[in-house]
């Protein structure tokens, strides 16, 4: 199968001058390992798994001897399964002036992260990988950085075909795991149980002690048909016949894994009353629709929840966006006791820039009305608009647009 180059190429290499350290989290099965071959190629890196049993024993019981046997520059896959190996490294990082000396990969499980950061403060950078994004899928790349301005936006507009929703909810329904991509409705279908089989449910009782693997699918279930809705922790109880507390400790568990994503609710002390849930969203599409049984790309385009997967779809493209990005974002929702809710905050260079989210192609444009009162509550505020399947950007007023998805 033909590579795929991953955005996150450049942030990685960028880094890797810089740190001693980098790892890359993620899901399984994104390509993190794929990738990390990929700009290893020209190099003489030693590559080993932790999913490898001799290999893991001898990291966990011996890990000086691990390393006279596996020497860096090296590339360790899975090293959330061996924590040991973190204080030699260490070790080695402050014996050696040389940067990008380990590559590792590994789940985003708070145990580990917090680990490496006591253990390896300043020597590691960690990055996060998403799968595909649909301009990765199409190996499309923008000249400039998403900043919502008009400028930006009709720069971005002249690299890349127009809006159409087939291919939008073509990639939705697919998903971006670089191993689903090339597989018919069949194949695809059985990828995703198995995925759910074999690589989750094994995490899921190793990272987490869940050995009740129906409830627990059930969980999954209830989570995918809750999507993009404020988290209901009694619902994904009741759902799956477990304690609330429960619920809410595997759901931490699957955000952990890459699986799912929590959109946190804007904070700001001037406004009083604000919801404290975050909204529930699927890191892969193609997995959400697989659990929710949208068995064709018609069919949850045509269904009711097209507008929750639209919405999902949005929101973890700009997520993708601002993970590979030079600049750093943070993306957050709005929505306040009197219900009164947008769709996506996202804080840029100390500007919010508010967005809604719509699947139609010309939705209302009153719906801007909502943004007034953050100039009166003094909030400094950026570009915004309406993200929709409009098929060029069209300016609403002088700081709003009718942005197409297809410029994220």
């Amino acid at each position: 199968m033909k590579y795929l180059e991953r955005t996150l190429e450049r942030k990685f290499l960028h880094m890797n001058s810089f740190f001693k350290a980098v790892l890359v989290t993620g899901a399984r099965q994104v390509g993190k390992t794929t990738m990390l071959k990929h700009l290893a190629k020209e190099q003489n890196r030693t590559y080993v798994s932790m999913d490898n049993v001799m290999a893991r024993t001898l990291a966990k019981t011996d890990p000086l001897l691990f390393f006279q046997t596996y020497k860096p520059p090296i590339i360790i896959d899975e090293i959330q399964k061996a924590p040991e190996l973190f204080e030699q490294i260490k070790i080695i990082c402050d014996e050696s002036e040389e940067r990008g000396l380990f590559w590792l990969t590994g789940s985003q499980q708070y145990k580990t992260i917090r680990n490496i950061r006591e253990t390896m403060a300043g020597r590691i950078g960690i990055l996060e990988l998403y799968g595909l994004s649909k301009n990765e899928a199409e190996q499309m790349s923008f000249p400039n950085e998403l900043d919502f301005s008009l400028s930006c936006l009709l720069e971005r507009q002249q690299f890349t075909k127009k809006n159409n929703v087939l291919d939008v909810f073509d990639f939705i329904w697919k998903g971006g795991m670089p191993d689903a991509l090339t597989a018919d409705a069949e194949q695809r279908q059985e990828y995703f149980n198995s995925y759910i089989e074999t690589y989750l449910m094994r995490d899921v009782s190793e990272e987490g002690g869940i050995t009740d693997t129906v409830r627990f699918r059930r969980f999954l279930t209830a989570c995918a048909a809750l999507v993009a809705e404020p988290v209901n922790y009694k619902k994904l109880a009741e759902a799956s016949e477990i304690s609330q507390p429960t619920a809410r400790e595997w759901l931490e568990l699957l955000q952990g894994l890459g699986i799912v994503y929590l959109l946190q609710p804007y904070a700001n002390n001037a406004l009083k009353r604000l919801s404290r849930t975050p909204k529930l969203y699927f890191c892969d599409t193609g997995l959400c629709a697989c659990l929710s049984m949208w068995l064709t790309r018609d069919t949850l385009m045509n269904g009711a929840a097209n507008g929750h997967y639209f919405e999902n779809y949005v929101v973890v493209e700009l997520l993708k966006n601002y993970a590979y990005s030079v600049s750093r974002a943070n993306l957050t929702y709005y929505r306040d006791s009197n219900a009164k809710e947008i769709d996506l905050f996202i804080e840029h260079n100390n500007r919010i820039h508010p967005l809604e989210i719509k699947m139609s192609a010309n939705p209302d444009r009153r719906i801007i009305k909502k943004y007034d009162f953050l100039d009166k509550a003094n909030i400094e505020r950026g570009e915004g608009g309406i993200i929709c399947m409009c098929e060029e950007v069209i300016p609403i007023d002088s700081k709003n647009y009718f942005i197409p998805c297809n410029l994220l």
